[in-house]
């Protein structure tokens, strides 16, 4: 029943392609294409312009989750309130890298410091949203779709993707790299490519479903829908290939550091210099990492380490393989933390916090007003920056694409984070 549905849509197969899938994750089986070649057909494309005059920018969103301590990463050490509500936890100015203005990093972000000298990082004060949510799930949620308190099922990279860039069943635009899909690259029209360890990525499928498979390929010209279902298909099996081959014969003298991000953003250089068509790239630290309640002094200058290492070792490799110019990145967690430190020595779930743009581009400083460490809400900061005009930012000023209401349901400005 499901196939003389496909076949009578009476659409062509121009347009019938133009809307389907680009790809399918490593979980995605039969039923699953199926039913979203169905949702495919039905569903309004969504209007937008491609980003024609910059065809190769790629944007790398990086997510930081369990609710980053802004305050000890983005450190106002000028502020003596600071070390007022934080007696063990604030940073001695001694050993703050300083950047401007009374503000200074963690001091195990050594490669953020060299990312900051060579203005390449961008800090944005205060980030965050109306009505803040403390809780992981709904704040992240809120972040992934860049609609706080809205109930939006997709993702705002996902409807930047369906807005700006064509699909078509060889096209992989969105590329995920995580145990799971994120909300963030939920899409109408485009599949992210989803996986986790390249050397186990694989679309093959029992000898069944090949089996099934090779019966839906058309025999005759004019039928789309088999035909699309066939060509998608053989897209899973290929883009899992490529993935594997690109990331099993990628050599880089450059060192990303260990654990956390860095054989996550070693994967997307492979796949940069393989050649891959991906434009939007999701990683994010696994699990809740950055939750700090408990003792939080030395976790977290282990997990600041690690991130500013991976960034700046894939900014270094980006350089090595001649396409750093191409690449931003777009750094984020779902919520700060509050700004007084509690009795285990850790801090408690907060709201604004700073986000990071890091590239060639980038107008490299701090950008917008710093939360006050006096004037809160109920123990936490206000935010200063709502988040999405970083998110304008990103789609506006680097991918060139104009229609950001559409795409974030609002009217953003743009920070002007790039020169």
């Amino acid at each position: 029943m499901t196939i003389r549905h496909l076949n009578g849509c009476g659409c062509s197969r121009r347009d019938f392609l133009r809307r389907g899938l680009c790809g399918i994750g490593v979980t995605a089986g039969l039923p699953v294409l199926l039913d979203r070649t169905s949702a495919a057909l039905t569903a309004q494309a969504l209007q937008g312009t491609s980003a024609e005059d910059h065809p190769e920018r790629i944007l790398v969103v990086v997510e930081l989750s369990g609710g980053n301590d802004g305050l000890n990463t983005v450190v106002p050490f000028g502020d003596d309130e600071y070390y007022r509500v934080r007696p063990n936890l604030g940073i001695p100015s001694s050993k703050v890298i300083p950047i401007a203005d009374g503000y200074g990093l963690h001091p195990s972000m050594a490669g953020f410091e060299r990312l900051y000298k060579d203005g390449m990082l961008g800090v944005v004060h205060g980030c965050g949203y109306d009505n803040p949510s403390l809780s992981h799930f709904s704040s992240m949620g809120f972040w992934h779709t860049g609609v706080p308190n809205g109930g939006e099922p997709l993702g705002w990279l996902g409807r930047l993707a369906d807005g700006v860039y064509d699909h078509d069943a060889q096209g992989n635009k969105i590329v995920n790299i995580g145990t799971r899909q994120s909300l963030a690259v939920q899409a109408r029209r485009h599949q992210p490519l989803v996986f986790n360890d390249p050397r186990s990525f694989r679309r093959v499928g029992s000898e069944t479903e090949k089996q099934a498979i090779e019966r839906l390929r058309p025999k005759a010209p004019e039928n789309p829908a088999l035909e699309f279902l066939a060509s998608t298909a053989d897209n899973a099996v290929k883009s899992a290939r490529f993935v594997r081959d690109a990331a099993a014969g990628y050599r880089t003298p450059v060192d990303y550091g260990i654990g956390g991000l860095s054989p996550q953003l070693r994967q997307v250089a492979a796949l940069i210099h393989a050649g891959m068509p991906t434009r939007l790239y999701y990683v994010s630290y696994q699990g809740n990492s950055f939750d700090t309640h408990v003792h939080q002094a030395d976790p977290h200058a282990r997990l600041l380490a690690y991130t500013a290492d991976a960034v700046r070792g894939f900014m270094d490799d980006l350089k090595r393989i001649g396409r750093v110019d191409d690449v931003a990145i777009m750094m984020f967690t779902e919520f700060g933390r509050r700004v007084e430190e509690n009795a285990s020595l850790g801090t408690d779930h907060g709201t604004a916090t700073p986000m990071f743009v890091i590239g060639s581009g980038v107008e490299g400083g701090l950008h917008g007003r710093h939360p006050s460490l006096t004037d809160l809400d109920d123990g936490n900061l206000k935010m200063t920056t709502d988040f999405r005009r970083v998110y304008a930012s990103m789609i506006e000023e680097w991918l060139g694409f104009d229609g950001t209401r559409s795409i974030l349901k609002g009217s953003f400005e743009p920070l002007r984070l790039f020169s």
